[in-house]
């Protein structure tokens, strides 16, 4: 037995801050909460499953008393950026077990008016990896620079190609009215913008800015009698990539593992995308993600986000909110990329709508590239 085309996305928010010193983290999780409900055209009563992550080791137990709910199926799971496109896999399997019927899933954070430094401190601390790495000092933008110096010298990419997508989520950010920025920005933009950690520029580093979302799910029986047009869940898969196999390649990610997977469940080939939501924590994220999932080879990601491909109108639309390099940050990103595609597959997007829409991929990634991480592949469509 299968959970695959069984369980949908029935509602969706995203929380349309970017900064809000006069809120709490509680309340961005209610607010999109309530928003997401009321796109699906439910309440808090009907809630009988709750999923979230970094509200702290026993955070889940906090907001469910912030929300007055009594949930009969809880989960926590941290496994950083890519939590959220896990919860939607953990729901699915759980509605379709019958452990619970409509699964809330929410994020909130303030990253941004807390003045977190996202990707610019240390690496996650407490870890027994850490005994080994800690004292060399390194930092989540100088692993994914590490990554970004590997492949420029494996295949020749360059500065300029890693730009060509920074520019493009900035294009799609000039559509959306929330996003953090929107004015254009060119090739020479990004270029000229400080160094960060080489080769990685500061318009390569994705914002950090306030926010949260929410996702509702429940039966795609169900959902088909809801306010909005249902959004299946076809397939998906997760893996983690680290060091403990014995061997270091910098270029080996999760993505490699989660994506061949995730395709096979859900019966689909690369040429049935349409669009695609890809974690953009740096412009080598993206770039690194799209080969490792199978969408061009290993080497050929320089060129394959080169000239108009992963852009509005393009073979292959990519992060058509502005991404995390444009629209927002609040230091994970994944429920965003949930969110996103649903709308896409609604046509809910207007004039960033990508056309005929039918099948969309969310890839999340959480921890770091070139050391720990975790991938998230998850295939919807409509119904």
């Amino acid at each position: 037995m299968s959970i695959w085309g069984k369980v949908a996305v029935a509602g969706v928010y995203e929380h349309p801050t970017r900064y809000a010193p006069d809120k709490t983290q509680y309340q961005i999780h209610a607010e999109s909460a309530r928003g997401a409900l009321e796109d699906a055209g439910l309440t808090l009563k009907d809630v009988d499953g709750l999923f979230t992550s970094g509200v702290g080791p026993i955070g889940i137990l906090s907001l469910a008393q912030h929300l007055t709910l009594r949930p009969c199926y809880m989960d926590s799971q941290a496994i950083g950026g890519s939590s959220f496109v896990s919860h939607c896999l953990h729901a699915a399997a759980a509605i379709d077990a019958g452990l619970c019927s409509v699964a809330l899933v929410t994020y909130g954070s303030l990253a941004s008016s807390e003045r977190f430094a996202v990707g610019t401190g240390g690496g996650f601390l407490g870890d027994p990896p850490d005994n080994f790495e800690g004292p060399f000092g390194p930092t989540i933008v100088g692993s994914y620079a590490m990554v970004a110096q590997r492949h420029m010298h494996e295949y020749g990419t360059t500065s300029e190609q890693l730009a060509e997508i920074a520019v493009t989520m900035r294009r799609h950010a000039g559509m959306n009215p929330q996003a953090k920025y929107r004015d254009p920005i060119t090739v020479e933009d990004v270029l000229a913008s400080r160094i960060i950690s080489s080769p990685l520029h500061l318009l390569d580093c994705c914002i950090i800015s306030d926010g949260g979302g929410a996702l509702v799910l429940t039966s795609a029986a169900r959902a088909r009698d809801l306010r909005k047009p249902p959004v299946v869940i076809l397939g998906g898969a997760e893996a983690v990539q680290h060091h403990g196999i014995g061997r270091r390649d910098l270029l080996d990610i999760a993505a490699r593992q989660s994506g061949p997977l995730a395709f096979q469940r859900a019966g689909l080939k690369h040429a049935d995308v349409d669009m695609c939501m890809v974690y953009d924590s740096y412009t080598i994220t993206v770039l690194a993600t799209l080969e490792a999932l199978g969408f061009c080879k290993p080497g050929e990601g320089g060129a394959f986000c080169s000239a108009g491909r992963i852009g509005l109108g393009g073979a292959l639309p990519l992060n058509t909110d502005g991404g995390g390099l444009s629209s927002n940050h609040p230091g994970m990103r994944g429920i965003f990329l949930v969110i996103e595609a649903t709308k896409q597959l609604r046509g809910e997007k207007g004039a960033a709508q990508v056309k005929n829409a039918e099948i969309a991929l969310c890839h999340g990634t959480g921890g770091m590239l070139g050391q720990r991480h975790s991938g998230v592949t998850l295939l919807l469509g409509r119904a």
